[in-house]
């Protein structure tokens, strides 16, 4: 067997993005894999026979983006291919069009906005477009030699600058957003128009068209100045042109929305009055005629979507978390340390569909059977047929891989306490453990904080389990999957998850002696991050630490993260940096760097707009100023998700770091 390294990653094989055909005969999905010699992924487009469970790749030169299909036998995909420099320039999408039955690809058409979806209303000829755009500055349809030469200039002359006139002016992933909206739009590829359908400043999260393509929904925020949490959802009639918002006033954000019939629609949303912008949503049902809204799930406590940590995933799947199959509607959810696919229907009847523990990444809807894309106990992802009650594997992209590497099992471990609730956890035992030995470990704090950790694969657990160390990990509160006053930490950061975090530490050292307690290490990333930085504040228990695209001050990530002047208000318990700057400083990790000895690595990403650099350049500044050991090792080009969709060099390097910080203090 072969012990997991850092570089063992650039074998994995990542499937995501499950999408039918309108009659379901064929499902594409995306494939991805590391590049490292190119430092980038490679992603193609693969086609699954539902019938035979047959799969093969259809693309083969790592450059398919998104995909549509566009009929039963057609799709419709973005490619980096057949580069046109003179007429590659920003907000621009080109398409190209295959046919599943053979044939090249043909370049069909390019958009004057970034895709960001797209639904047929009549193949080859009508088509509604989601993308991004910038306001009072649309870009033609068509565009000749002298039009392309003048907007390439212009964006030429402006790249040196940016105006901000809003809030959030930029985003994780995105950049800078400042006046850029996410619109609908239509294309009438006959006719040569491009017309947008939602307002200026409207920004749209997603959209549903009707099975009769005479009707479209979508869910917007329209904003200026300042974004605010509440959304709305709106109508558009494809015949007339006609668009009217249907949800009531009063203060909703709305997470998804589709047609539920002619007559009704079936929203997912919160009002968020009582557990802020983390409450767990509920089920709507609203009428399109009236725009009476009614809560179907009033008692429902779920979570919605997968929250399952790991970093052996790659892209996107479905905008929608609802999908609709006849009168019943699915959605996954996360529940204590996995995430399951459930159903609801129109009565608020909730019903598990899929129970099997592990992540449940993505879904699509057959006739007889589910097909899913999932991370399963001792496995990567694969693709899986869900049929009768019995889920079976269908694809072996990882699977002889896996069987050469010597895998660690994680062991559950559950802090029980009579004036606190369980903590949920796991411990990892060295690869070639030796009872009689002493081992170091480290502990691994997840992000969010509304996140959960399980017992699937987790690369960097194994690499530090293959390299000799114990690792251990939990869910405290704040986490997800275990109702809203277990994931409330509002006002609380720093108590109730830093007590937890410590009594499962002091479990796992009385449970499993062969960890050596003077050679601990503790490491995290984002919520994670946050903590490691309190950690090393309040206690000096641990002998190093790695904090990971981290929160060292509340009062600064307020007015510079793309999340921060609502999530900070909300976290932080009502508190802004002028209407309750003690309490957002009492919770700040930097107000105790003071107390550290810890020595600590500090790990960032330049572009990383959620937990924006200067929060790791805040506590590695206040650490060598009070003598501490620190490093700081900070990624160009890379955002919040270095870890998990970073460059293939970015994450060895992110990954080596760290071991070899640990490796230093803790292997003495």
């Amino acid at each position: 067997m072969e012990k997991i390294k850092i570089d063992t990653m650039l074998k994995f094989k990542f499937p995501s993005t499950l999408k039918k055909n309108k009659t379901g005969t064929k499902i594409g999905f995306m494939m991805h894999q590391m590049n490292e010699e190119e430092n980038k992924y490679d992603s193609n487009l693969w086609l699954l026979d539902p019938e035979s469970n047959a799969t093969k790749a259809f693309t083969t030169d790592g450059k398919t983006g998104n995909f549509y299909w566009e009929d039963d036998e057609t799709i419709l995909f973005t490619s980096s291919r057949n580069k046109d420099e003179k007429k590659d320039i920003p907000f621009t999408t080109k398409l190209f069009r295959i046919n599943i039955n053979g044939g090249e690809a043909q370049e069909v058409f390019t958009l004057p906005v970034i895709l960001t979806g797209l639904e047929v209303i009549q193949p080859d000829e009508l088509y509604v477009v989601q993308g991004i755009f910038k306001v009072g500055n649309e870009l033609p349809l068509d565009m000749d030699k002298d039009t392309t030469k003048k907007i390439k200039k212009e964006f030429e002359e402006e790249k040196d600058y940016e105006v901000l006139t809003e809030i959030p002016y930029w985003s994780n992933g995105s950049g800078y957003t400042n006046q850029k909206r996410n619109g609908l739009f239509l294309f009438n590829k006959k006719e040569k128009t491009f017309k947008r359908i939602t307002d200026d400043y409207m920004s749209v999260m997603n959209f549903d068209v009707a099975d009769t393509k005479d009707q479209m929904l979508y869910t917007g925020n329209l904003f200026k100045d300042k974004r605010e949490l509440t959304n709305h959802i709106y109508l558009y009639d494809l015949k007339t042109g006609e668009s009217k918002q249907i949800s009531p006033d009063t203060p909703m954000n709305y997470t998804d929305a589709i047609f539920f019939n002619e007559e009704q629609v079936m929203a997912f949303g919160s009002d968020m009055k009582r557990y802020g912008v983390n409450e767990n949503r509920k089920f709507y049902i609203l009428s399109i005629k009236t725009g009476e809204l009614n809560c179907i799930t009033p008692e429902l406590d779920m979570s919605f979507g997968n929250s399952v940590g790991s970093d052996a995933r790659f892209g996107s799947g479905s905008p929608h978390i609802l999908k609709k199959k006849d009168d019943i509607v699915f959605f996954v959810s996360t529940d204590n340390d996995s995430s399951y696919l459930y159903s609801v229907e129109m009565n608020g009847t909730v019903k598990p569909v899929i129970d099997i523990k592990g992540a449940l990444d993505h879904f699509c809807l057959l006739n007889d059977k589910i097909i899913e894309i999932a991370i399963r106990s001792n496995k990567l992802p694969e693709i899986y047929s869900f049929k009768d009650g019995k889920e079976t594997q269908l694809s072996n992209f990882n699977t002889p891989l896996f069987k050469s590497l010597e895998y660690m099992e994680p062991e559950p471990l559950t802090l029980k306490r009579e004036d606190a609730p369980d903590i949920h956890g796991w411990v990892i035992k060295p690869a070639g453990f030796d009872s009689e030995k002493k081992y170091p470990a480290i502990l691994d704090i997840h992000g969010g904080p509304k996140t959960v950790y399980g017992d699937v694969f987790f690369h960097e657990m194994q690499v530090w389990a293959a390299a000799g160390y114990a690792v251990f990990f939990c869910n405290p509160r704040g986490s997800d999957g275990r109702g809203n006053e277990f994931a409330d930490i509002r006002g609380k950061y720093g108590t109730i998850d830093y007590e937890d975090i410590m009594d499962f530490t002091d479990l796992v050292l009385e449970k499993h002696p062969y960890i050596d307690p003077e050679r601990i290490g503790v490491t995290g990333g984002s919520y994670g991050g946050y903590m490691t930085n309190w950690i090393i504040g309040h206690t000096d228990r641990f002998a190093a630490a790695a904090s990971q695209r981290s929160i060292s001050n509340w009062i600064s990530k307020f007015c510079t993260t793309d999340i921060g002047y609502f999530f900070v208000y909300d976290q932080g318990g009502e508190a802004t940096p002028w209407d309750g700057h003690d309490r957002l400083w009492e919770s700040s990790p930097l107000k105790y760097a003071d107390k550290a000895k810890t020595p600590t690595l500090f790990i960032h990403s330049e572009e990383d707009y959620r937990c924006w650099y200067p929060e790791g350049l805040q506590m590695f500044t206040a650490l060598k100023y009070h003598g501490v050991e620190a490093r700081m090792c900070m990624f160009r080009g890379e955002n919040h998700e270095l870890s998990r969709g970073g460059k293939p060099k970015h994450r060895i390097r992110r990954l080596q770091e760290i071991q070899d910080w640990f490796d230093k203090y803790l292997k003495k």
